[in-house]
């Protein structure tokens, strides 16, 4: 059998260059009604546009039929029909491939060359808990988020601030936010020494509040820096406290004392590090005055600092304002109310449940901040609809998915143990052709196959871009886990899965478990990168 992880990015790659010299062509299918026929398609306009009477060569037809390549899957058929050159795969050597090394599909590509390190600054961690915003909120979660997705590709990240507020690391901890904690705070003399010199004249230094040594001018840097670049026009002056020295100089200490230097990596300190400030949009405009002190005050400041904007949270039909602390209580009190109509008793003093009501709390929580691109305005609705196992865009209902897979393979397991079913036999030998309902090529060929993409995507920064702002897609992996978990809970609620105990069913039954084994496996990934455990039971 043919090795190497089968990709989308691959199989486009290699068909579009099939078509010979020009753009894309080809896009993958993802609506089931077109699956059912086709799995990529080149449209008959862009067919006309590249050979000008439509009528594709002889010679595509046979290199897109012979297509191989490394992570290129096996082509059954290509043909033309009234929407353009429809190919299918041979779907059960993909079924084969990508089932027959599960883990492989539930893992990040490995770079080909070990990227910046990347120092992760995340300001609304100095906040104090109980006022916390929930645009706050949000902006923790996406770093926290983006700091995982950066881990499991091996990037070498520094996460910045380290907490020191007791409470704020209750929160965070009751959240599954992992973040660095410490008591210790960074040397600011030579900071300070440097802001003084800087520091405009002042004709009564006696009125400065106390902290407030007094003022930098930053319009020169400004120029310099470029007003394309991002930098708000109306940046001028930035009043220098000892709180902001601190973080100065928390920021200058991580970045030059990195706590490991592996092999391949390149070696601390600024010229071989990315700065990425992950902040809200009502405080951007302070950022960027850290940003410009910082270079005006430390010769030794980043070559790239890079400001990961995130938009403001809004609360549908609500005037007044929520902080994080509440609107976690909220979900809190609606999760156990659910479940208490669910089970007609309430479980709130049975402690088998109060891990599993936080987790799906949480999860509720997270969906909701993570599903929209971070620079997107959110809009939060309320209402206890919102945590329904049935609300299929919920954390909840991934949730809810998750431990329906726990259940099935508890089942199983069940029922071998009582000598009903075999034990599992060994995946080289599962029959994967008598995998044929349109559900199962719906669950590997949208959600298992891509994933390692999804992956990529997730973790991708690009600071080599011009100018001062960075995009991140840290949605990918919340929307990637609500569409798998809309065709799971498709496909179980019409297949029976565990079928009757008769020996010739069992081979299908096989095939189908392997195939949820990597609906599983997807899934405790992407949670486990969403900072949550997969549960057993709702």
């Amino acid at each position: 059998m043919a090795t190497g992880r089968l990709g989308v990015e691959e199989t486009l790659g290699a068909l579009n260059a099939a078509l010979g010299p020009g753009g894309p062509v080809w896009f993958k299918e993802t609506r089931s009604r077109h699956l059912r026929a086709r799995d990529f398609l080149a449209p008959r306009r862009a067919l006309e546009a590249r050979f000008g009477d439509g009528q594709v060569p002889e010679r595509v037809f046979h290199a897109v039929s012979d297509l191989q390549g490394p992570g290129v899957a096996p082509v059954l058929r290509c043909a033309p029909t009234p929407a353009g050159l429809a190919l299918q795969l041979q779907r059960s050597a993909v079924f084969e491939r990508v089932l027959g090394a599960v883990e492989a599909y539930a893992a990040p590509a490995a770079p080909a060359t070990p990227g910046p390190r990347v120092l992760l600054h995340c300001s609304a961690l100095r906040a104090a808990p109980c006022a916390l915003r929930l645009s706050q909120l949000r902006v923790i979660l996406v770093a926290d988020h983006l700091a995982r997705a950066l881990h499991a590709h091996g990037v070498s990240v520094r996460l910045v601030p380290a907490v020191r507020d007791p409470h704020m690391s209750t929160f965070l901890q009751q959240l599954w936010v992992d973040w660095p904690a410490t008591s210790e705070r960074a040397e600011t003399e030579s900071l300070r020494s440097r802001a003084l010199a800087e520091l405009s004249p002042a004709d009564d230094r006696g009125a400065l509040p106390p902290g407030v040594l007094g003022s930098v001018c930053l319009k020169n840097l400004l120029e310099e820096r470029g007003r394309a670049a991002g930098y708000d026009p109306n940046l001028d002056n930035c009043l220098v406290t000892d709180d902001l020295l601190s973080v100065l100089a928390e920021l200058r200490a991580a970045l030059l004392h990195w706590p490991e230097v592996g092999s391949g990596l390149p070696q601390a300190g600024a010229d071989s590090c990315m700065v990425v400030h992950v902040v809200s949009c009502e405080e951007e405009f302070q950022q960027q005055k850290l940003d410009l002190l910082w270079w005006k005050l430390d010769d030794q400041a980043p070559l790239i600092q890079k400001h990961l904007v995130c938009g403001s949270v809004k609360v549908a039909g609500t005037p007044g304002t929520l902080t994080a602390p509440e609107y976690y209580e909220l979900r809190h009190m609606q999760v156990c109310k659910a479940s208490a109509l669910k089970h007609s008793r309430d479980l709130t003093e049975d402690p088998a449940w109060t891990e599993t009501f936080r987790v799906l709390s949480v999860a509720t929580i997270k969906f909701e901040m993570l599903s929209t691109a971070p620079q997107s305005q959110l809009v939060l609705a309320l209402a206890d609809s919102s945590i329904s196992t049935k609300g299929t865009k919920s954390g909840t209902f991934v949730m809810y998915n998750c431990a329906r897979l726990a259940t099935l393979f508890e089942g199983y397991k069940h029922s071998m143990e009582q000598g009903l079913y075999p034990p599992f036999p060994p995946v080289s030998s599962l029959d994967f052709s008598l995998l044929h309902d349109e559900g199962e090529w719906l669950l590997l060929f949208n959600s298992i196959l891509p994933f390692p993409a999804v992956l990529s995507q997730a973790a991708a920064l690009d600071g080599t871009a011009a100018g001062l702002h960075i995009a991140a897609r840290t949605e990918m992996v919340c929307k990637s886990l609500v569409k798998l978990s809309m065709d799971f809970s498709s496909y179980y609620n019409r297949v029976h899965i565990l079928g009757e105990p008769r020996p010739h069913l069992f081979g299908q039954m096989f095939a189908r478990l392997q195939l949820l084994r990597a609906v599983r496996e997807v899934l405790h990934t992407g949670l486990a990168l969403l900072g949550l455990p997969p549960l057993s039971h709702i």
